[in-house]
């Protein structure tokens, strides 16, 4: 049988660490290789690590056609939801993979709709016969992870975590990323060091956990301090200044949180009108197919 392997397809996921890798070889050798390797075609999809243990002692497998796959694309979201169930991925590792999955979902809505807007633009004259199988695949598939609730939901993590992986992914150097993956700093404290420059979140991974840890804090306290001289900055000026102060932080808060409303609302109705077009979109491409 032949089997390719893509590189792509075999670091899209985070490998596994060299005690699991060890686990998993151990039960091969003892049990056989008791999982079929997923397939799409000739390409494998699932079971790498089964893949190259079966080749190196030269024991046999099974494989299965997964016949669902129409692009890459399918390939990725499905290695995706397999990994997002698995019990020994961490929390940043689940984080990251649904980030990963909004990404595409995201993307893919956007294509079905531009392509379902320019067919439907040329009914009339000359109408498009056919649209891609992705652009319609991608328009009836469940709708993309649209809020970092649901990005939360489907990691199994807090919307507070999600934030928090996004600022190390925007922000980290990758030996903090690294450090977080191994367990060494929480996600928590890897967020906050991420605040540093580069070479500070370079040396202070090179100093180890306690260090790690030491940086995280300075960082909190940083900004704990800094917060605490504006809040005593007014009584300097009298408790009139300060209660003026005061009445303005809750004027600005109530802003912020109105402006907030205000965008929900906005994304909630941009959301149902493209719901709405691609329907419409949809119905216009029967009936003209039908005539």
């Amino acid at each position: 049988m032949n089997i390719t392997v893509l590189e792509e397809l075999r670091i899209y996921i985070d490998p596994l660490t060299p005690e699991e890798h060890q686990a998993l070889e151990r039960s091969i050798l003892s049990e056989g290789c008791r999982d079929a390797l997923v397939l799409w075609g000739d390409i494998l999809v699932d079971g790498h690590n089964r893949y190259g243990i079966c080749q190196q002692h030269g024991l046999p497998f099974n494989t299965v056609q997964n016949t669902r796959f129409k692009s890459m694309e399918d390939v990725h979201l499905w290695m995706i939801d397999q990994h997002l169930g698995r019990r020994s991925l961490s929390d940043f590792q689940r984080g990251v993979l649904a980030l990963r999955k909004k990404e595409i979902t995201a993307e893919r809505a956007q294509a079905a709709v531009t392509a379902l807007a320019e067919a439907g633009a040329g009914i009339g004259s000359e109408f498009a016969a056919e649209i891609s199988a992705d652009a319609q695949a991608a328009a009836s598939a469940d709708q993309p992870l649209t809020s970092r609730e649901g990005v939360a939901k489907a990691a199994r993590i807090s919307s507070n975590t999600v934030v928090q992986i996004e600022k190390i992914q925007k922000s980290a150097a990758p030996e903090l990323v690294q450090a977080v993956k191994a367990g060494t700093i929480s996600i928590n404290a890897a967020a906050a060091v991420s605040s540093l420059g580069h070479d500070e979140q370079v040396a202070a991974v090179a100093g180890g956990k306690k260090e790690l840890q030491q940086a995280a804090k300075r960082v909190r306290e940083s900004k704990t301090g800094s917060r605490a001289s504006k809040a005593q900055a007014p009584a300097e000026g009298g408790a009139e200044s300060a209660d003026q102060e005061g009445d303005a932080d809750q004027r600005n808060r109530e802003a912020q949180l109105q402006l907030l409303q205000s965008t929900v609302l906005e994304l909630t109705a941009e959301n149902k009108a493209l719901k709405d077009q691609v329907r419409s979109l949809q119905d216009q491409l029967a009936q003209a197919q039908q005539s």
